[in-house]
C-alpha cells in the first residue's frame, strides 16, 4: 500500500536531512514527540537531532533566520504551521529573500523552502483556512509549488531546493491522510503519465473532451468530477495537475487545450488576481483562435472562510462546482 502524502513529505525531508549536512529543519513545535501541527515532521528530531529545530512564534523572526543561513551556505526548510501565517513574513519573502538571488550585480543562491499547509475542509476558521497562493505569485526569483498525491516529493523537494532560488511550498492540509499515486495508476478508471512536471489523469490519452487544469489540493475534487462527467454525460475529461505553479510554462498544454472542447481552470482562491487567471492568459497568448471557448476559471468564493463546517463547505470550491461550471460553459 502506498504511502499517505504526510508520510511522503516526512521521508522526503528525511532524505534531504540524511542526504546534506547543510539541511536544516526550522518551525514552531516540530520537533519530537510534537512532530510538528500535521505531523509531517514526526520522528525527524530524534534521527537528526540538532538539525530539527522549535522555533519562537513568529513568523518574520525564523524567515528571515533562515534566510541569513540560506546566506551562509546552509539549506534551510522552514515549516509555516499554517499558510495564512505566512503573510507575516511576506516581507522577509519578497524584499529579502527574492531580491537577494538577484540585486547584488551577480546571481546570489538563495535555497530556501518554506513549506506552508493551506487551504479549507477542515473547519479551522477564517485565518486558517485561506489558498493565499495568488499572492506570492510573479515575483522575481519567488518561486511557488504545491503538493500533489501524484509527484513523490521525495524526488521533487531536492529539485526545488537545487533551483537556488526561495520557494513556497503550499500542502494542502486535506491531502495529509490521503494516499500517494504510483504506477501510473489513479482507479479502476483513470491511468496518469507526465507532460513536463504536471501530472496527466486520463481515460483515453488520446481523447479529450474537457480540460481541467488544477493544483494538488484540487486534483482529488477534479478527478471526482470528470469521473461523474463521463458517467453521467459521457465526456471524456483529462485532468492535469502541475507541481511548480510559478513560474508555469502552459507550452505543453496549448495542443490539449486546442483538442479539448472546454478548458477550466480549478483553484481554491477567491477570485481576482488568481493562478487560474494568469494561466487563462497565457493559453489565450499561445491558442488564440484554436480554443473552442472561453477558459473557464472556477475558485472558491469571494468569502471569509467560515468555521462552521456546513457554511464552510457552501463557500470553498466543491467538485459539484467544478462539474457545474463546465456543464454551464457547453450549454453556453
Amino acid at each position: 500500500m502506498s504511502a499517505r502524502v504526510a508520510e511522503d513529505l516526512n521521508q522526503a525531508l528525511g532524505a534531504l536531512l540524511a542526504g546534506d549536512p547543510d539541511v536544516v529543519l526550522l518551525g514552531e513545535d516540530i520537533e519530537d514527540p510534537y512532530g510538528g501541527a500535521f505531523k509531517v515532521t514526526r520522528g525527524l528530531s530524534t534521527r537528526f537531532p540538532g538539525r530539527v529545530l522549535n522555533t519562537p512564534l513568529s513568523e518574520g523572526g525564523f524567515t528571515g533566520l533562515a534566510i541569513g543561513m540560506a546566506l551562509g551556505g546552509a539549506r534551510p526548510v522552514v515549516e509555516m504551521m499554517f499558510a495564512d501565517f505566512a503573510t507575516l513574513a511576506f516581507d522577509q519573502l519578497v524584499n529579502f529573500a527574492a531580491k537577494s538571488v538577484g540585486m547584488y550585480g551577480r546571481r546570489v543562491p538563495m535555497p530556501l523552502l518554506v513549506r506552508c499547509p493551506t487551504g479549507g475542509g477542515r473547519g479551522y476558521g477564517p485565518t486558517h483556512s485561506q489558498s493565499l497562493q495568488k499572492h506570492f505569485l510573479g515575483v522575481p526569483h519567488l518561486r511557488v509549488a504545491e503538493a500533489s498525491p501524484f509527484h513523490d516529493h521525495v524526488a521533487w523537494l531536492p529539485r526545488l531546493l537545487a533551483r537556488g532560488e526561495p520557494c513556497l511550498l503550499f500542502e494542502d492540509k486535506t491531502l495529509y491522510p490521503q494516499r500517494m499515486h504510483g504506477d501510473g495508476v489513479v482507479d479502476e478508471l483513470f491511468r496518469y503519465d507526465f507532460l513536463g512536471d504536471c501530472a496527466r489523469v486520463y481515460l483515453d490519452p488520446e481523447q479529450v473532451d474537457v480540460l481541467i487544469i488544477a493544483p494538488g489540493g484540487v486534483a482529488g475534487r477534479a478527478v471526482t468530477a470528470a469521473r461523474r462527467l463521463f458517467l453521467e454525460r459521457e465526456l471524456v475529461c483529462q485532468v492535469v495537475v502541475p507541481f511548480e505553479l510559478y513560474p508555469f510554462d502552459v507550452g505543453p498544454l496549448v495542443e490539449l487545450a486546442a483538442r479539448a472542447g472546454v478548458v477550466a481552470v480549478a483553484e481554491e482562491s477567491t477570485p481576482g488576481g488568481t493562478w487560474g487567471s494568469d494561466v487563462a492568459a497565457a493559453l489565450y497568448e499561445r491558442a488564440w483562435g484554436r480554443l473552442r471557448r472561453p477558459v473557464v476559471r472556477l475558485t472558491s468564493a469571494d468569502s471569509v472562510i467560515p468555521a462552521a463546517m456546513h457554511l464552510e463547505a457552501g463557500v470553498l470550491l466543491s467538485e459539484a462546482a467544478i462539474r457545474r461550471g463546465i456543464l454551464a460553459a457547453l450549454d453556453a
